[in-house]
Parts: structure tokens; C-alpha cells; sequence
């Protein structure tokens, strides 16, 4: 391994650890309502587009027409303690005024909205978080730019689903000590936009696929003008290639004890190298990429590790020096934080996903992702009316908000807005 003498010193700020609150004694679900935040992110006339092109519309007048269905998944969402039947109960509240106010929904039973949720499928609800699912940072947004650059991170996790022979089969379960885990699991694989916490590009498989295979799907989503960080699982030469390939830079941790020659030092510490795609090529120096190397320690953070190394397609140290890179690589921990919100805040801690088929749960998944996506774009609007940092907006503070608001704040048609006074 080739050191500079002198590292680049990051001085920690005591700020890593974050308290998960919880969500207050006595909460109903009757007292709350959701339907506005969702539909003014998920427009009914793009549902519809969506079902047209999916072959999923209503053909006859149904209690539950697949549009309302697609609202009922996202729903699911943010009340996961709730039983089917009250979310929907709650739900329609809303869905009234979407629709005719001369029409009348009827709350229908478990086996009807499951019924309604097998007819509906899980394609069309993919096909909605893919074209709308997005980064929405605009130029004001503060804490999502890097000079130029997008922020954006990767990573993945997984979720609990329910102890159902078919989704055993169709996802599998994680090994444990004693055999395999409890329940089977599904594996995920997202961007987060680093500034506003929007996960994106979403891709998910049973437990038993890699998260270097789900990510190659993700990386698509790359743009130029976006800066990838991603921690060094993540890193190969053919994955980097990859990514490399989009157009957007990377900055990417890697192990400590990968060799790279020091080829040209530059002025803030980091140097030039290349990396190889194998031991052959390494030794004949061919087929090589080139990559800017950034070696640092962070003084005084707890249970820090004695050096990190970060490899970068940015080559010119003028455009982004290597201490400022060292500590921007740090905001990685945003896509965890995102992931908390996800997993802890919105579905709720040891909750697992309820559908007790795969398809249902593949519905499930994207559902719970345009739900996270919906309350995050509200939450940029404040930030960007308060011209705050969307991190210090509470997520579950706006969870509770979006949960008790009446859909009168949006996505109300004007002809119904008399009716609620």
C-alpha cells in the first residue's frame, strides 16, 4: 500500500448518532386522513394513463375501480398497524371528493380488497413509481448540490414479509444461527438524492439476490451532473465501469488495502492511479482506468477507523479538492437515515410487510416507496418556503401531519371546494 505521509484530517463533529422517536400512545386511524398529499403526487390522470396502458382500468363499475385501488396500496403504507378494512374506510373519506359527488364507494370487506388488489396487480404500481418516483431537488434546495454537482448515494436493504408458503418460495429466507430467519425477506436496492432523502430507481428481488445485481439495474438511473457515492461493497471493476458509463461521477469507497501505485501526486494529498480489470492486466499495466485516490482519517469521532480510502472520477483537484471530497463522502449516511425513515418511522419497527402473496408483496414494496416519496416531497416544500435544510425538517413529524390532514388542502377538484365549509 502506498500512504501519504501526511493524511487528510477530518475533524469530526459529535453529530453521527440520531434518536428514533416514536409515534404518540393512543394514535386512531380514524383520526387521520391522507389522500391529499398522495393524489397531488400521484395525479389521478396519470393513474389513469397508467391502467389504460397496462390494461388494468375498470371495465365495469366496481366497488372498488382500479384507481382507487392504486391510492389504497400507497394508503397501506402509512397506516401499516391498521387493518385493510379501516384503511380503506379511512381512505374513501377522502376518495369522495376525487370522484363524483353523486357516487357512492362502499367499504368492502378483507377478501374484496384483496380481490380488488389481485385484479389490480403489481405492474401498473410499478410502472406509477417509475415514471414518477424522481429526484425533485431544484437549485434553492439546500444541502443537495456539491458545487455542480447532484448529490445522489446507493445502497440497499431489506424488509420482513409475511410467513406465507408462496412468498417462502418466490423470495427465500436469510440464513441465521439456528437455521434460517423467521420470516422470508425481500432485498432492495435504491438511489437516495442525498438533500432531500428521496429514494429513487428503486429495484427489488428475493433475499437471495445480490445487491450487485439489483444495482445494475438501478445505475440506469445515473444522469451526468449527478456525484454517486456508494461504500465499498459496491466497488469492482466492472461495476465502476458501469456506473462510469452513465455520465455521472463517482465517488466511492474502497478497501484500504487495495493496491494502487501513487502515479502523480497532486497538490491536496490525493494522487492519480489506475485500476485493472484483473491480476493479468494489473501486472502488464493494460486495460486500466484511471482514478484519483483520496487517503484520510477522521480525528476525534468515536470507533473511527485508523484510515479511509476513496477513489473519485473527478481527476482535477481544482474542481474538487480532496479534503472537501473526504468529508462529502460522509453524507453516504444519508441513504441510511432514508432508510431508517423508510423501514422505522413509516412502516414501523419489527412491522413486516402484510400481503401474503408475491405479487401482492411486489405491490406492497412500491406502494411503501411512493408513500416515503410523497411525504418527502412535502417536506421540500416547507424546506423550500422556510428556506431550511430538508434535513432538519422532522420525517416523522410530517408522517403524523400527512396522516390527521384532510384532503381539502389539495388535489380537491374547485367544483368541490364549497362542499367543505
Amino acid at each position: 500500500m502506498i500512504f501519504h505521509p501526511a493524511l487528510i484530517r477530518i475533524r469530526g463533529t459529535g453529530q453521527m448518532a440520531r434518536t428514533v422517536a416514536t409515534l404518540p400512545e393512543g394514535s386512531r386511524i380514524t383520526d387521520y386522513i391522507s389522500l391529499g398529499v398522495i393524489a397531488k403526487t400521484f395525479p389521478v390522470s396519470k393513474i389513469h394513463a397508467i391502467l389504460t396502458a397496462t390494461g388494468r382500468s375498470s371495465i365495469r363499475q366496481r366497488d372498488l375501480p382500479a384507481h382507487v385501488v392504486v391510492y389504497y396500496v400507497i394508503a397501506l403504507a402509512l397506516y401499516m398497524q391498521s387493518s385493510y378494512r379501516e384503511v380503506l374506510r379511512c381512505l374513501l373519506e377522502g376518495v369522495q371528493w376525487l370522484l363524483d359527488p353523486s357516487a357512492t364507494v362502499k367499504v368492502a370487506g378483507k377478501s374484496g380488497i384483496s380481490q380488488a388488489r389481485a385484479r389490480l396487480g403489481w405492474e401498473p404500481v410499478r410502472q406509477l413509481h417509475d415514471e414518477v418516483v424522481r429526484p425533485i431537488a431544484v437549485r434553492a434546495t439546500r444541502g443537495a448540490w456539491y458545487r455542480q454537482w447532484r448529490l445522489v448515494s446507493l445502497d440497499g436493504s431489506t424488509l420482513d414479509v409475511a410467513d406465507e408458503a408462496a412468498n417462502d418460495a418466490a423470495f427465500g429466507r436469510p440464513g441465521a444461527s439456528r437455521g434460517s430467519s423467521a420470516y422470508p425477506q425481500i432485498r432492495f436496492v435504491s438511489l437516495v438524492e442525498n438533500g432531500t432523502h428521496v429514494l429513487f430507481a428503486s429495484q427489488m428481488a428475493g433475499c437471495g439476490t445480490g445487491e450487485i445485481t439489483l444495482a445494475k439495474a438501478v445505475l440506469a438511473s445515473l444522469k451526468p451532473g449527478m456525484l454517486c457515492l456508494a461504500d465499498r461493497q459496491f466497488f469492482g471493476f466492472g461495476f465502476w465501469n458501469l456506473a462510469r458509463g452513465s455520465g455521472a461521477d463517482l465517488l466511492w469507497r474502497i478497501k484500504k488495502n487495495m493496491r494502487l501505485a501513487c502515479e502523480q501526486r497532486l497538490p491536496d494529498g490525493s494522487y492519480l492511479s489506475h485500476i485493472y480489470p484483473s491480476e493479468r492486466d494489473w501486472r502488464r499495466k493494460t486495460n486500466g482506468v484511471q482514478v484519483r485516490v483520496i487517503d484520510y482519517c477522521l480525528d476525534g469521532v468515536a470507533d473511527a477507523e485508523p484510515i479511509y480510502r476513496l477513489v473519485t472520477t473527478i481527476l482535477d483537484h481544482d474542481k474538487a479538492p480532496a479534503a472537501q471530497l473526504a468529508a462529502l463522502y460522509h453524507e453516504r449516511w444519508e441513504i441510511e437515515t432514508a432508510l431508517d425513515e423508510l423501514k422505522t418511522h413509516l412502516r414501523g419497527a419489527k412491522i413486516v410487510l402484510r400481503s401474503k402473496t408475491p405479487d401482492l408483496v411486489r405491490q406492497e414494496f412500491y406502494g411503501l416507496m411512493m408513500a416515503h416519496f410523497a411525504i418527502r416531497g412535502l417536506m421540500h416544500e416547507a424546506a423550500l418556503k422556510a428556506d431550511e435544510d430538508p434535513d432538519r425538517l422532522s420525517f416523522l413529524h410530517a408522517v403524523r401531519v400527512v396522516r390527521r390532514k384532510l384532503a381539502r388542502f389539495c388535489a380537491i377538484p374547485p367544483s368541490a371546494e364549497a362542499r367543505l365549509s
